[in-house]
């Protein structure tokens, strides 16, 4: 009996010995099964578009090139004033990097403000100070943006309570082509006088989108009334973009050279290119002589070399005269301001004057609001 048993579990081990051979072991490969039939060809799809050539129709460089040879013409290409650049300051909407270099512009933009201790290796303004990154790619439907950092309504630093909105593109000029906050413009206060307190009295360097609008200027009363503001044709009718980077025969206007082009110009003005509102030479040309003449008084200063004010907030003054609110300190220093005790109508008549010159459109941008200010000014120190 247990020898049966043993030939019974001998053979199942040499059977289950057989079978992992057999599975292990390469198969012999029978012949080759017949060709089975073709199926339907299938229908070819439709190409798509080449997700780069909208691309690549502003990021070439046969477009590329124009633009930069264009922008080493402009003033912003040619370098910013080098101090400036990295400068920061006190005041958060008054530090000079906020518009002189990249970096100082890119943190008031994204920030508020610029570093209140400026910056040590600032960069000059260059295609990256306003441009960034697209808001959208649907330029179909959302027309272009050109991947501004800006182009948002501006509230206007020297008075917050002025919001200028330019439409698209050339909001991004008014972040910088504005008054600066560095002084109050004058105005009636009961007193009948102003401290001038600096060189530098009046708007810096940029009040152009202020002065398109027609605001932040002294309204002085005269005979030349003042028109709405935001009423000039070159505001309803144009903006910053259309007359300084229009299309243009030559290569050194228009575009990113920023220079007003002529044949942007001669589309309204068909019997010539204004250099000047009519009358703005002469009108300054006299104006300045009456800055020039005015008699102010010495302020008394404090131990900190500050203006001194009696209890009723009335400057106090020491007898000594001065000569003349705007004066020429050298011949390449000119249109300076005076220190001292004016009074309101001379400060304000200055800071027309330095609003206009500091414009740089010479009455062009807003030829109505230019000439009220201009006329007005003038009445007011002669009379």
């Amino acid at each position: 009996m247990k020898k049966l048993q043993f030939l019974s579990l001998f053979g199942l081990l040499l059977s289950f010995t057989l079978i992992l051979f057999s599975c292990t072991s390469d198969p012999i490969m029978g012949p080759a099964g017949a060709n089975g039939l073709d199926g339907i060809d299938g229908i070819d799809g439709v190409d798509g578009s080449d997700g780069t050539a909208s691309c690549v129709s502003c990021h070439s460089n046969a477009n590329r090139e124009p633009l930069l040879a264009s922008f080493a013409l402009s003033a912003h290409g040619s370098g910013s004033v080098g101090f400036a650049e990295g400068r920061g300051g006190d005041d958060p909407t008054n530090r000079c990097s906020q518009c002189h270099g990249e970096e100082g512009f890119l943190d008031f933009i994204q920030n508020g403000e610029a570093n209140i201790d400026g910056y040590a290796s600032p960069t000059t303004i260059y295609c990256s100070t306003c441009h960034s990154s697209h808001k959208t790619f649907d330029f179909e439907n959302d027309g272009p943006d050109f991947a501004l950092v800006n182009d948002y309504a501006q509230a206007l630093l020297l008075d917050p309570s002025v919001t200028l909105d330019f439409e698209g593109s050339s909001n991004n000029c008014i972040t910088c082509h504005q008054p600066r906050t560095s002084y109050v413009i004058p105005a009636e206060d009961g007193s009948g006088k102003y401290v001038v307190d600096t060189s530098r009295f009046g708007p810096h360097h940029g009040p152009q989108s202020s002065m398109l609008e027609g605001v932040l200027g002294s309204n002085i009363p005269g005979s030349e009334g003042y028109p709405g503001v935001g009423s000039a044709t070159h505001r309803t009718g144009s903006s910053c973009v259309a007359c300084h980077m229009g299309p243009a025969s030559t290569g050194d206007e228009g575009g990113h050279t920023w220079v007003p082009t002529t044949d942007a110009c001669i589309q309204c003005h068909t019997n010539g290119v204004p250099d000047e509102m009519g009358g703005y030479s002469q009108g300054m040309a006299t104006l300045k002589m009456l800055l020039e003449s005015v008699v102010g008084e010495e302020f008394e200063v404090d131990v900190d070399g500050n203006p001194v004010f009696d209890v009723d907030g009335n400057p106090v003054g020491t007898g000594v005269p001065v000569v003349g609110l705007i004066v020429d300190f050298a011949p390449d220093d000119t249109d300076r301001s005076n220190s001292g005790i004016f009074t309101t109508k001379e400060a304000q008549a200055a800071w027309n004057y330095k609003t206009l010159l500091e414009d740089q459109s010479r009455g062009i941008h807003n030829p109505g609001y230019s000439r009220a200010l201009l006329t007005n000014s003038i009445e007011a120190l002669e009379n």
